[in-house]
């Protein structure tokens, strides 16, 4: 099997991924600050040196204003509706993925969708025109998980500081894969996959919120801590976390995290961008072939594609069944950016998606796949 999926999660984990999910689960399961033994402070203290790490990826100051969650969704939710409780104007962009227009949506807001050019890309002087003086939230997808577009996350951070409005960034697509400096990039908070470029076990990510900044909760219960008091702690990350964590995979995202900081994320960018630049140029001497997006050089390696007269599932179940190519197809849960593509009425589009693990010679055999696909046309 060729898995050319990584934007959905990544296949291959480094060795001591899968080595600490299995031995914290099998020796040191036990509940994180929930009493005083040792294999309980042994499971708090995985966890802090999973948060650790993410901080120094990351450049947070603070290892404990990142909570960790079960994905990148639910760090997603928590930001959008603690911080909308008083309905203020939301921002967001059409590269949107549900994962947070849904909860803008479900919030009630007033908002407002300004739209990327047909490259995915979104100029940041539309989002500081659609500024109102009600506007308390900007969301902005890092990293388009449809066309691997890249937003200027720097300048929109800069236009939200200047204005005081809360800049929230998804970087489920990005996280791993690109550099993130929460306090250069003037990031309020960040939602993060640990199950994409990040090699973490499935069922990991978590959410980054600066200092000072007390959002209102979505989820209440046993914090391990002030457990006298009827309401939610209101210091983090015991604010956004209730029950049991779940440590062995939160220590084996730890363990993935190290290992992108040692290998170091300028490299695997520019690993994914060359594999992404490969496909392209060949998908372009094929023929019947239509590619979305911008160049593969200015975003993430993510690819997506149409063969002119197969829906993209029917190509997606031709490269599955007859190449054993592993891809996704349709929507991809981005609706939003699939208008902006114009693939939304087409049923969406086949999406490649290179990783840290994918080869040269992988690209290769999908061209051929393609190629013999078309053929046959």
């Amino acid at each position: 099997m060729i898995y050319l999926d990584t934007a959905a999660t990544s296949h291959k984990k480094p060795p001591q991924v899968y080595n600490t999910l299995a031995v914290l689960t099998k020796k040191h399961s036990a509940n994180a600050g929930r009493g005083a033994s040792t294999l309980s402070l042994a499971a708090a203290n995985y966890i802090y040196e999973a948060a650790e790490q993410a901080a120094l990826l990351f450049h947070i100051a603070q290892p404990e204003n990142i909570a960790f969650t079960c994905n990148t969704t639910l760090a997603l939710n928590m930001a959008i509706k603690g911080c909308t409780k008083n309905k203020p104007h939301v921002i967001m962009t059409s590269m949107e993925h549900n994962s947070a227009a849904r909860p803008v949506y479900a919030c009630g807001a007033p908002y407002t969708i300004v739209r990327a050019d047909r490259e995915g890309c979104v100029n940041p002087i539309d989002i500081a025109r659609a500024i109102r003086p009600n506007t308390g939230l900007i969301v902005v997808n890092h990293a388009s998980n449809v066309c691997g577009s890249l937003q200027d996350i720097a300048a929109i951070g800069k236009i939200a500081r200047q204005n005081g409005i809360l800049f929230l960034v998804d970087s489920a697509q990005s996280a791993g894969v690109v550099p993130i400096d929460v306090e250069a990039m003037q990031i309020d908070m960040l939602a993060f996959a640990g199950h994409k470029s990040l090699m973490g076990p499935l069922g990991t990510g978590g959410l980054y919120v600066r200092e000072g900044l007390l959002l209102d909760t979505i989820i209440e219960g046993g914090s391990g801590s002030s457990s006298e008091s009827k309401e939610q702690p209101d210091f983090m990350p015991d604010r956004l976390v209730s029950g049991t964590a779940n440590m062995p995979a939160i220590a084996a995202l730890g363990e993935g995290i190290k290992y992108v900081r040692k290998i170091g994320v300028e490299s695997i960018l520019a690993h994914e961008r060359a594999l992404a630049k490969q496909f392209v140029d060949g998908v372009r001497q094929i023929g019947g072939i239509t590619l979305y997006g911008g160049a593969p050089e200015r975003g993430v390696g993510v690819v997506s594609l149409n063969i002119k007269g197969k829906s993209a599932v029917e190509t997606a179940q031709i490269l599955d069944q007859e190449y054993k190519i592993a891809v996704r197809s349709g929507l991809h849960c981005a609706p939003l950016a699939h208008e902006t593509l114009g693939t939304l009425n087409h049923g969406g589009t086949v999406r490649f998606s290179f990783g840290h693990y994918t080869t040269r010679s992988e690209v290769d055999r999908a061209l051929l796949a393609l190629n013999k696909i078309c053929k046959k046309v």
